[in-house]
Order: C-alpha cells, then structure tokens, then sequence
C-alpha cells in the first residue's frame, strides 16, 4: 500500500522540501514579479495537469494555460496574467492552488497586484511605507503622486494589501514600492527628487525616456547654440551640418562625471535627502560600469547673462539611457 502525501487530485506531489521554490531568500534583489519563496506559483502553473488546475480556475482559462505553456514555460507572473480569460482575479486563485498543492509555504506572502513577495519582502514594503519622508515616498512614485498622498494620509499600514488597496496604488507602484525597500532609492527615484526641487537661479532636470533625436531637434528650435558635440549619434540626424562628431564613445566615468555634477548643482540651494543620492548613485554604477555610450553635449544661450546645458547618454547595447539638463541664470 502506497501513501501519497499532500498530493492533488491527479497525485502530483508538491516540490521536495530542497527544491527552489522552498528556499528562503532574505529580500528580492532584482526586478522580478515573482520572489525566489514564490517561484512555486510557476511550478505549479507549468507543471500541474489539467485536472489539478481545473479544480481551481475554470476550464477555458485552464485550456488556454496549457495551450500557452506548451510553446514555452512561464517564467513572469505578467505573462501568465496575459493569458486570455486569465487577468489578475485568476492569479489569486491559482495562489491558492499552489499553496492548496503544497508548491508555495508560509515564506510567500501572496500576490498583490500582480506582483508575488515574500514574508520578508512585505515587511520591507511595510515598513518603507510607513518610515519614507515626503520627499522619498513622491521620488519614488514620481509618476503616481496621488497614490504617494494616499499612502501618506493613510499611514501607517499593518500589510500589503492595505497598501495595494489604497487609492492611486497600482502595479507598477507596488513594484516601485517594493524595489526601493529591497534593493534601496533607484538613479530614476534621485531623479524625480531632484526635478521636484524648487526652481531658482540654478534648475536641473533628469530624464530616462526619451528619444536622443527628438532632444537634439527640440532643443536646436528655439535656442540659440553655443556648441554642440555627439559621440555615436549619425551625423544625418544633427539639426545643423557644424554640429561636432566626436570619434570617441561616452564611458562610465564620463557618464558619472556629468551626472554627479548635475546632482551637486541641484542640491547648491535646496537638498535632496542623503540616503536618496547615495543609493541613487551606486544603483547609477550598476547600468554604467565597463559600458559604452553613444550621446551629445549640447550648450545654449538665453540670453546674455542666462543658458541651457544639456548632456544625455544612452548604453549602445541595453538601451539604459540618461539625460541631465541644467537652466542657470547669473
């Protein structure tokens, strides 16, 4: 006689207790959906039969998940979620069919917002909430104020879902939430912290999207130029045919060079917090070291005693891009 221990319905037996889905990591250090506690939630999604999966989705969205993971296996919680008639209710109940079959333990903490993390990552995401400055909280949900004053009224906060659930809060700020308090402020978080700064004699700006043609044809419109210098852009796409072409590719240490100065001109009269650029920065190395960089320097005039200085980079193999623009007035 044979005993199947904490097997489904079709006798599947969950992960060996060595397997990776059961293995604790203390925080989720990259960009995933998934944390290393949860992985099981893809196991289970690849691996179980359609009977055990049907006990817990309906029929059609379990067809079309198998239809799906025979081209290839999941490896997102985003691409399980674009699986037609799944979407994110599906998710929870595919959560719970995992932690019913025995793929995911007690160290996962669930799904929220399309986003799985561990115990130890909700606990971060909580206490980030409730710890982050004003200036903080809107650095890091630069593009969702509303869900930054929502959590700011709101606080404090005893768990994710709380958190998910309040006004404004959406995938990709949960995500942003959950990075910063794994893996510390972002190059884009320093950026929003210092465009939200007060403009006076001296305002920078950073950006991380967009199009190095449209910067150099935007900002030739209407400015007078002072100078102009590219380094692995085509000279076809200049404005104007005296443009300089530099042989040379940008490097990290030019990269860093222009973005640390920008950030000192911007905290001259008013101050970005500590923590913000001292993590910025080091998540800023992570993109440039040992890396290539095509870009230009551009100058204007407004003028005499007034100017514009724009300096971008973009990475020539992962596309990781930055631009630093500074209005001075003497």
């Amino acid at each position: 006689m044979s005993l199947l221990v904490g097997c489904g319905p079709t006798g599947e037996a969950p992960p060996p207790s060595d397997s990776p889905e059961s293995q604790s990591a203390p925080l989720t250090t990259t960009d995933v959906d998934v944390a290393p506690e949860c992985q099981g939630i893809l196991t289970f999604v690849n691996t179980a039969s359609f009977a055990t999966l049907d006990a817990y989705l309906p029929s059609n969205a379990v067809a079309n998940l198998i239809s799906r993971r025979t081209t290839a296996p999941f490896t997102t919680l985003a691409q399980v979620s674009a699986v037609s008639l799944v979407g994110e209710y599906r998710l929870t109940q595919i959560e719970g069919g995992a932690r019913a079959q025995g793929f995911i333990g007690p160290s996962c903490a669930g799904i929220f917002d399309e986003l799985a993390v561990s115990t130890d990552d909700a606990a971060a995401i909580v206490s980030f909430v409730n710890t982050a400055s004003t200036q903080a909280m809107y650095a890091v949900l630069d593009h969702a104020w509303n869900g930054a004053t929502s959590l700011i009224n709101l606080r404090p906060f005893t768990s994710v879902q709380a958190i998910s659930n309040a006004a404004g809060i959406g995938k990709a700020s949960l995500r942003n939430l959950r990075n910063t308090a794994t893996m510390g402020y972002s190059i884009e978080a320093l950026g929003a912290a210092i465009n939200a700064l007060p403009e006076d004699d001296w305002k920078v700006e950073f950006d991380f999207d967009f199009d190095e043609v449209d910067v150099m044809w935007s900002s030739a419109g209407d400015e007078r130029i002072n100078s102009a210098t590219c380094f692995g852009i085509d000279p076809s796409t200049f404005p104007y045919s005296w443009w300089a072409n530099r042989p040379t590719l940008g490097d990290a240490t030019e990269v860093r060079n222009y973005v640390t100065s920008a950030v000192s001109a911007a905290n001259r009269n008013h101050q970005v917090e500590n923590e913000i650029v001292t993590e910025g920065l080091a998540d800023l190395e992570t993109h440039i070291v040992g890396r290539t960089f095509k870009g230009c320097h551009l100058s204007f005039e407004r003028g005499p005693w007034a100017g514009v200085q724009v300096s971008f980079f973009v990475d020539t193999a992962s596309g990781f891009r930055v631009l630093t623009r500074r209005h001075w007035v003497e």
